[in-house]
């Protein structure tokens, strides 16, 4: 197997399906801009979207496929059956869980935006919005096993590709709201409801090939079963720590106007960097590390590692630079039009410069927790994730009032650059750290090819200045232009400087 190929095809499929949501999210900003509307259902969207987040982005498999590959090696039987249990519970368990949330609704919303109780007519529309798009939770989770099934199997695009039914049904909820005169935000709320039923039998049709599920209710549970779900929620809070983040700073930003917003727009656009970087080549690698181990291949299992941070260094350092000298020129090109003024333009790219400075740490976590998780081990990943939350917590909670909704991405990105070292330092000293000689040469060839594509990069947007300006009507075809011819000399340099070569990232 070949880890670039199959990044490139997990990444193809992302990237469309984020590009989507730029469409989805540009539509919102003009229709919806920073109001009530718009904070309500971004709420009302954050706690079932992190879920996603949660399990589609990786984290569910962290858990899953190593016992289902451990199993599925041994006899095919014990993987169907070890499958089949585990999707059983996991939908009893999910169905109570939404059930709840529909109960007890408001004092959810409370929990996930206090700030918003201030206001009767905002807090109100997130509860309601929130009890409309709260199932999504069961259908995309469900989906999530399905996903992880393909990804064992080394099937890695239907995956990727199912999230663009979301963005698509969300594009037709705005545009049909607009054209027949209804509320667009509470539209967009059943759209995110239909879209996890869409997307789960897209999955349910590719994954038949491979298992078809049979579903019963069991009281007594196998071992292996009971060890999975054990492993399940320490997998979810470490491997998911980045939106747990996001989740936090969410909570703490309703407190300011138009801060949920703001931290909405700017997350929109570093998460398309962060899916590349770590959620694309942390899932393509997880399956064939976990075997690795298995087999007890020593070097297999250091050419796995080594790769993995190369390629998602290669992918995240030119993205964080990018971000941080050209965010106020993003955000202006994606999202300056209509409802959304200047003002929102800066604190938009403000939170954005400020994630950016993360973006390599918030992708190494993806790909440190898996050389824990490939070892069945998720109690380490999970201590130095709530140790990074808890830290990120502290810093926004202390400097909040004296720096506003700012101190969030700031917070974000230094506790995960923190997580980071506490991941090398523990790696390390069990020697579960297995990495090759040229690494630290490879990287270095990494920054000084990002350093020529910034120098690049400045220039550009200096010579290009006035085609950028918030009034001009083409900004968004410039800066696309500017972006990807930046992007394709760094790759040319990348490959010229030999660490960006098909052969190089092969893991056998």
């Amino acid at each position: 197997m070949n880890l670039l190929s199959s990044t490139y095809v997990f990444s193809l499929f992302t990237l469309i399906s984020r590009v989507l949501g730029y469409l989805r999210d540009i539509l919102i900003a003009i229709f919806l801009g920073a109001s009530i509307f718009a904070d309500a259902f971004f709420v009302a969207f954050r706690l079932p979207n992190t879920f996603r987040r949660l399990f589609a982005e990786g984290t569910f498999n962290a858990a899953f496929i190593p016992s289902y590959v451990s199993e599925n090696t041994k006899n095919q039987k014990k993987g169907k059956k070890f499958a089949d249990e585990t999707l059983s519970i996991l939908i009893l368990i999910l169905f109570f869980i939404v059930l709840l949330v529909e109960i007890f609704t408001p004092y959810v919303v409370f929990l996930i935006a206090p700030g918003f109780l201030e206001d009767t007519q905002k807090f109100n529309l997130a509860v309601e919005f929130t009890r409309i798009t709260f199932p999504f939770l069961l259908f995309v989770s469900i989906s999530s096993f399905f996903s992880g099934i393909l990804n064992s199997n080394n099937k890695f695009a239907a995956a990727a590709a199912a999230p663009i039914i979301l963005n698509i049904i969300l594009i037709l909820s705005i545009l049909i709201s607009y054209f027949l005169d209804l509320n667009i935000a509470k539209q967009l709320s059943y759209g995110v409801s239909l879209a996890g039923v869409i997307q789960l039998l897209f999955l349910i049709f590719f994954t038949k090939k491979y298992y078809k599920p049979s579903i019963e209710f069991k009281t007594r549970i196998n071992s292996k079963v009971k060890f999975f779900f054990k492993k399940l929620l320490p997998s979810i809070l470490s491997s998911g720590v980045t939106q747990i983040n996001i989740l936090v700073g969410t909570i703490i930003a309703s407190f300011e106007a138009s801060a949920v917003s703001y931290l909405y727009y700017a997350d929109r656009i570093y998460q398309i960097n962060l899916a590349i970087a770590g959620i694309a080549v942390g899932t393509v690698s997880l399956p064939i590390l976990s075997k690795a181990f298995k087999q007890k291949n020593i070097s297999k299992i250091s050419n796995i590692q080594s790769k993995s941070i190369e390629l998602s260094l290669l992918l995240s350092i030119p993205a964080s630079l990018g971000l941080i000298l050209a965010s106020k020129e993003i955000v202006n090109a994606l999202f300056g039009y209509g409802s959304f003024t200047l003002e929102n333009i800066e604190m938009t790219a403000s939170a954005l410069k400020y994630f950016g400075y993360g973006i390599p740490a918030f992708a190494l976590v993806k790909i440190l927790s898996n050389f824990f998780f490939a070892r069945n081990n998720t109690k380490t990943p999970f201590y130095i994730s709530t140790f990074i939350v808890l830290l990120n917590i502290l810093i926004s909670i202390t400097y909040f009032k004296e720096i506003g909704f700012i101190i969030i991405p700031i917070a974000t990105s230094i506790s995960t650059w923190i997580g980071v070292a506490v991941y090398m330092y523990l790696l390390n000293k069990k020697n579960f750290l297995l990495l090759k000689k040229y690494l630290p040469r490879n990287i270095t060839k990494i920054i000084l090819n990002t350093v020529f594509m910034s120098f690049l990069l400045m220039f550009a947007l200096n010579y290009y200045a006035d085609y950028l300006d918030y009034d001009y009507k083409y900004k968004s075809v410039y800066l696309l232009i500017i972006v990807s011819f930046v992007g394709i000399v760094y790759l040319i340099s990348c490959y010229l400087t030999g660490i960006l070569k098909t052969k190089n990232f092969k893991t056998n």
